[in-house]
């Protein structure tokens, strides 16, 4: 008896606390890196990241970008451009092989700035896109149901171990 309980209080004390249900999804569809459309409906029923980047960025999208790679055999990634004028699909390609992004798990978008900035102000709520392409630095954790759970930091070090200890309760 005193065994059983000791294992239930260790195990309890390693449990991820339950993740909040902060926002809803809503459908969108934009271009791939492949040219081709890119509906949300394909993914639902899927764990995935978001970030917001740029191709051209000097600092922190390397960063950001870095750290997706890691995450790309966890989760589902997805990262939508701030620069659409600029990271055209074929921009976003090389981009994506220069991380040795895998197309099956990460995609990257563009479509018209109006439509990334209410996904980027409204929907995943990480501000505008400013025209000096000024944007967050947080990665997005999403569900299966295509809620919002989560939003870490990707210059901190225990938000994306946070984000990582995240990914199996999803």
């Amino acid at each position: 008896m005193k065994r059983l309980f000791l294992l239930l209080l260790l195990t309890s004390c390693h449990r991820t606390p339950e993740l909040p249900v902060l926002y809803d999804v809503p459908a969108f569809t934009l271009t791939a890196e492949n040219g081709q459309a890119f509906s949300s409906e394909s993914l639902k029923g899927q764990v995935w990241i978001a970030d917001f980047i740029f191709t051209h960025c000097p600092g922190p999208c390397l960063r950001m970008s870095t750290q997706m790679k890691k995450l790309q055999s966890q989760a589902r990634l997805v990262s939508f451009t701030v620069d659409p004028a600029r990271d055209t699909p074929e921009v976003l390609a090389a981009y994506g092989r220069r991380y040795q992004a895998d197309p099956a798990r990460w995609t990257f978008l563009t479509g018209p700035k109006e439509q990334l900035n209410v996904l980027s102000r409204n929907v995943f709520k990480v501000g505008d896109i400013e025209a000096d392409l000024t944007h967050s630095t947080r990665m997005i954790l999403v569900d299966r149901e295509m809620r919002i759970r989560g939003f870490y930091d990707s210059a901190d070090a225990d938000d994306l171990a946070k984000l990582r200890a995240a990914l199996p309760s999803l």
